[in-house]
C-alpha cells in the first residue's frame, strides 16, 4: 500500500499562503504558536478534514469542513508535480465546485504565490513519505465559507504531535505494500475525539488511528478498521451525554452532602 495526499483546493493553500505573510497580522493566539520560530513556516502538505455527527456515525456520512495544512519551517524539497487526488467529497475536490471559480489548471487561473509575490515551495502531493516531518512546528486551519475557503487560526501542540505520529504510523504500514490509502483526518465532535483516516479504494478498507486524546475504551494509536471503531463508538455514550451525566452526579451529591450537614446542624 501508499499513502497518496490530495491537492487542495487553490483558495485553501491562497488563504494560508496570505495568512503567513511576513506584513500579514495574525491573531494572539495564532502569533503565540510562532513566537519560538524565527521566520514564518511554510506549508508542508494538506490534510482534508472531514466531521462525523451523532452517536452512532457512518463513514459514509462524513461531511468534508476544510483543510488542515502541516506547516514546517523548512522548506520541502522540490518534487515532480503529482496529479491530484480527489477528496472523494464534490464539496471540497480540488479546485472547483463553486460557481464561477476557475480550476488551478484552468487558462488564466492565478497560482498560489508566496510572500511578497514569490512563488510558494510545493506542497507534498502524491505519494506521501516521512521526509519534512520533523520539521513540522504548527498547522494551519483552513474552513469551507460561503465565500469560499478561509483561514481560521495556528495550532500547535501534543494533538499536532499525534498527528504527526499517526502520519508517521501510516507510511510504517504502507509502505513498500500493494494498494493505496488516501490520508484525511476525521472529526467525531460528540465524542470530543479525532482521528487519521486511512481511506482505501475500495469499500471495507478504510482504517482508523484515534489520536490522543482517544474517547473512552480506545487506545490512542492503535491502528483499527473503521467500522470496528465506529461500531464501538456506537456501543459507547457520546461525550456530552457523559459529560452531562457526570455533572449531574457530581451535583446530587453535593447536594445530598449538603443536605446531611444540614440535618446534623439542625
Amino acid at each position: 500500500m501508499t499513502l497518496h495526499l490530495s491537492q487542495p483546493p487553490a483558495g485553501a493553500l491562497r488563504a494560508v499562503l496570505r495568512a503567513l505573510a511576513p506584513e500579514a497580522e495574525l491573531s494572539p493566539p495564532s502569533a503565540s504558536v510562532l513566537r519560538h520560530s524565527v521566520d514564518r513556516p511554510r506549508p508542508l502538505l494538506a490534510l482534508p478534514v472531514h466531521a462525523l455527527h451523532g452517536p452512532a456515525p457512518r463513514l459514509a456520512g462524513a461531511d468534508c469542513t476544510g483543510w488542515r495544512f502541516l506547516l514546517s519551517e523548512t522548506a520541502p524539497e522540490e518534487a515532480a508535480p503529482a496529479a491530484p487526488a480527489p477528496c472523494g467529497h464534490g464539496d471540497c475536490a480540488a479546485g472547483a465546485g463553486r460557481p464561477g471559480a476557475p480550476a488551478p489548471d484552468a487558462p488564466g487561473a492565478a497560482e498560489p504565490r508566496g510572500e511578497q509575490g514569490r512563488e510558494h515551495a510545493p506542497l507534498t502531493v502524491g505519494e506521501f513519505t516521512e521526509d519534512g516531518l520533523d520539521g513540522v512546528v504548527a498547522a494551519a486551519e483552513v474552513v469551507d465559507g460561503p465565500a469560499g475557503p478561509a483561514f481560521s487560526h495556528l495550532t500547535a501542540g501534543p494533538f499536532l504531535d499525534s498527528t504527526v505520529r499517526a502520519l508517521r504510523q501510516a507510511w510504517q504500514l504502507t509502505h513498500g505494500t500493494p494498494g493505496r490509502y488516501e490520508p484525511r483526518l476525521l472529526s467525531l465532535p460528540e465524542h470530543y475525539a479525532s482521528a487519521l483516516w486511512l481511506h482505501g479504494a475500495q469499500p471495507g478498507e478504510d482504517l482508523l488511528v484515534p489520536l490522543a486524546p482517544a474517547p473512552l475504551g480506545v487506545a490512542a494509536h492503535q491502528v483499527l478498521p473503521a467500522a470496528e471503531l465506529l461500531a464501538r463508538l456506537e456501543r459507547s455514550p457520546a461525550a456530552p451525554a457523559r459529560s452531562a451525566a457526570v455533572v449531574t452526579a457530581v451535583a446530587t451529591a453535593a447536594a445530598t452532602a449538603v443536605g446531611q450537614s444540614t440535618a446534623l446542624i439542625g
